[in-house]
């Protein structure tokens, strides 16, 4: 099991980077590295997310129509290079909030199956199942 997070497999987080990406966009326009610090920094460095999921992710968004990218002069951006920013769109605006709905739901289903505080305990009786079986 791949682990980006303590106890969290990257299977489950992987659904939500374009929700996380989207979230840090609504608030204004950014680029790829300012986007993963602030990933690493709003989640107390429990999710580091990769450079190559990162792009992609820009990359399917753009195609889908949740954000938009322009390009910086060297002037603007005071590094000396042209830099790529992202900018969220109404498409994308929708997009995260039909995904906050799906969290709000996903959350609440699962909870059902993980009581915060009280262990799995064996309360069957297997010995009354393998009676059944043999009959």
């Amino acid at each position: 099991m791949d682990q980006n997070m303590s106890g969290i497999s990257s299977d489950v987080i992987r659904g939500y980077n374009d929700t996380m990406i989207l979230s840090i966009l609504g608030r204004g326009p950014s680029y790829g590295y300012e986007i993963s610090k602030q990933i690493r920094m709003l989640t107390g460095d429990k999710y580091i997310i990769k450079e190559t999921t990162l792009y992609s992710a820009f990359t399917r968004m753009e195609k889908n129509g949740y954000i938009e990218s322009f390009v910086v002069e060297p002037v603007a951006t005071g590094s000396g290079k042209k830099r790529t920013y992202y900018r969220i769109t109404e498409q994308g605006r929708e997009h995260y909030r039909l995904k906050c709905e799906e969290w709000t739901l996903t959350k609440e289903v699962v909870e059902h199956f993980m009581p915060a505080k009280e262990p799995i305990t064996d309360t069957s009786d297997h010995g009354n199942l393998m009676e059944m079986k043999e009959s």
